[in-house]
């Protein structure tokens, strides 16, 4: 791919929060770009307005002019879209260069040293706050991110002055191979996207693949205890850490109260005390030790550090504080495989012990709800009350008696229910909520807002 020779670049699947950072990259590089994606969203809107051109229909005739020459238009695909895609089935056999998300976001960042932060949960937080970090500091840094960081109100960071690219590495469809890491951080493997590898002993091993792509001159940076075995290159060094189970760098004195979260960092150099999350959730230590210990070994200062963390402000959609009064509290989160949820109910928990709260899920996906349904149900028993919507289908046709009642039956708390999207409004008019968390990774987010009003006016 050579991005000098490139006139235009189309995307099918435009909306995807990993094809939207490779939109505005191009759209910085005086690209033409166009696309479609299925539905219209906020984030399709604001790239609209940044100058993409983005339609909605798998119709071949609204492919714009300026992307229909073979020698001047790349065309990006994300595996979500399915083969059958019309757009996508006429750029294939018409001679055009057709890639995946992953290999054009691998060839664009292999040229700069590679900050890749990969894991079942956790990346996209540590990957953020990575890149507040360095972007703070006077190290700087380019950012390709998996949320939309509400510090910069973007998911891409660009810089004239770092080689530094930090890059939320995917390992769905074994994306993150095509990366060729500096420095690699795991949060965690816990099996997931069992429909694409089958096993969780193949899912484990994607990461120890993942693990011998590090060059030489790198480090890889692992939370200790992760069954992982790492296939390192010779030269690369190996780091653990932990929120406050030891390892190379890891937290201490953590002090929890008064809606703040302050720790001691530990780093093998030393320590830096008093540490304040800009995001006072108890996960938030263990991705905040992961972060600090990135833009550690690559030069940030210990005032830089703190600093920066205590002003971050954390990607949207991960545990987004949206409504915070005496009355009531609303959160919005992204977590949507069992061990997420459970990090994240829990942390609600904490952080409001002593007040009921409300979870309002939707299982993502057919294949990892019946993967996972017990997993889930025991998650789900860790709320006070339980409202349980719809399967999100994303990419997936249905499989026959998977539906949310799977995990339903098995959740053990009794105030629970199940409702669709259209009755939720109605479930919550009715209702006395003192803190509630909505979860999920389909269009539960589109809820959120409505959920918010209603909870004002109460």
């Amino acid at each position: 791919m050579n991005i000098d020779k490139i006139k235009s670049v189309y995307f099918v699947g435009a909306g995807g929060i990993g094809m939207s950072a490779l939109i505005r990259y191009f759209l910085s590089k005086g690209k033409l770009v166009a696309g479609y994606d299925k539905t219209p969203s906020d984030l399709t809107k604001q790239l609209n307005e940044e100058g993409a051109l983005i339609h909605y229909d798998d119709n071949v005739d609204l492919i714009p002019e300026v992307c229909r020459n073979p020698l001047e238009t790349l065309v990006v695909y994300t595996p979500a879209v399915p083969s059958t895609h019309t757009e996508l089935s006429y750029f294939q056999s018409a001679g055009f260069e057709v890639m995946k998300r992953a290999r054009v976001l691998g060839e664009i960042t292999g040229c700069t040293r590679g900050l890749c932060v990969a894991g079942t949960h956790g990346k996209t937080t540590t990957s953020s706050m990575i890149a507040h970090l360095l972007k703070q500091s006077h190290v700087g840094c380019n950012a390709f991110l998996g949320g939309i960081l509400k510090n910069y109100d973007s998911n891409l960071l660009l810089s004239e002055t770092s080689d530094l690219t930090v890059i939320e590495a995917d390992e769905y469809d074994r994306s993150f191979h095509w990366l060729t890491p500096y420095m690699a951080v795991i949060t965690s493997a816990d099996p997931d996207h069992l429909d694409i590898y089958g096993t969780a002993e193949a899912y484990r091993e994607s990461f120890e693949k993942f693990t011998s792509l590090i060059r030489p001159d790198g480090c890889l940076l692992m939370r200790k205890g992760i069954a992982v075995t790492p296939r390192l290159n010779t030269g690369v060094s190996c780091y653990t850490y932990s929120a406050s189970e030891g390892g190379d760098f890891h937290a201490e004195n953590i002090r929890i109260g008064n809606g703040t979260i302050v720790f001691d960092f530990v780093s093998p150099d030393g320590v830096i005390k008093d540490v304040e999350l800009g995001v006072p959730v108890k996960v938030n230590i263990e991705n905040g030790v992961a972060a600090m210990a990135i833009a550690w070994l690559n030069g940030a200062t210990e005032e830089e550090l703190k600093d920066a963390m205590q002003t971050f402000q954390g990607p949207k959609r991960r545990f987004d504080f949206r409504m915070k009064t005496d009355r009531c509290v609303l959160i919005d989160d992204y977590a949507h495989h069992p061990e997420e949820l459970k990090a994240s109910i829990q942390s609600v928990k904490e952080l409001y012990a002593g007040r009921k709260v409300t979870g309002i899920f939707q299982p993502h996906l057919f294949t990892r709800t019946r993967d996972f349904a017990p997993e889930f149900a025991a998650s789900l028993s860790l709320l006070d009350e339980l409202i349980l919507l719809d399967i999100y289908p994303a990419r997936e046709e249905p499989i026959p008696g998977v539906t949310s009642s799977i995990i339903f039956d098995r959740v053990t708390i009794p105030a629970k229910r199940l409702c669709t999207k259209a009755e939720l409004p109605g479930i919550i008019e009715a209702g006395a909520y003192d803190v509630v968390l909505m979860v999920g990774a389909g269009d539960i987010d589109r809820l959120v807002e409505p959920v918010k009003q209603i909870l004002e006016k109460r």
